[in-house]
């Protein structure tokens, strides 16, 4: 008579991780195809540091600013008071950079003017030719 012995299996302990694999692929081909989507915008330079005033010794800016009613104005010119459309806005910024193109630019907000307003005239300022665009703040009260 013939026995057969009959060795003992041990468990396998490992993980299949071919799955994950997948899942992660597909993961970082929808990061792919959305990351440019989401890093459209107006390109604005932000300070390095906390925000300083202007020396004394710089150029003065020019500032466009638009009010709680979204109408626009410009500190240049004899119209500073007079609101201006955007067309003229534009125009007369481009003139003024032709003539001192290291002249600073700062966009002055209302408090309560929407926040689509202020970009509208940041895209208006950059279409004009402008390089770079500050913000104009009040100092925070102590």
């Amino acid at each position: 008579m013939v026995t057969y012995v009959r060795k003992k299996r041990r468990p396998v302990a490992e993980i299949n991780v071919v799955p994950y694999i997948d899942v992660m692929l597909v993961l970082l081909i929808i990061f792919m195809a959305t990351a440019p989507l989401v890093t459209q915008g107006v390109k604005v330079d932000l300070p390095k540091a906390s925000a300083e005033p202007l020396d004394k010794d710089s150029k003065p800016p020019m500032i466009a600013s638009v009010d709680a009613q979204g109408q626009y104005y410009l500190n240049v010119g004899d119209t500073q008071d007079k609101p201006m459309d955007a067309v003229d806005l534009a125009t007369l910024v481009a003139a003024q950079l032709q003539v001192n193109p290291q002249t600073p630019v700062i966009v002055k907000g209302d408090g309560d003017v929407p926040y689509n307003n202020v970009v509208q005239l940041m895209v208006l300022l950059q279409r004009a030719g402008v390089p770079s665009v500050g913000l104009m703040t009040d100092m925070p009260e102590s």
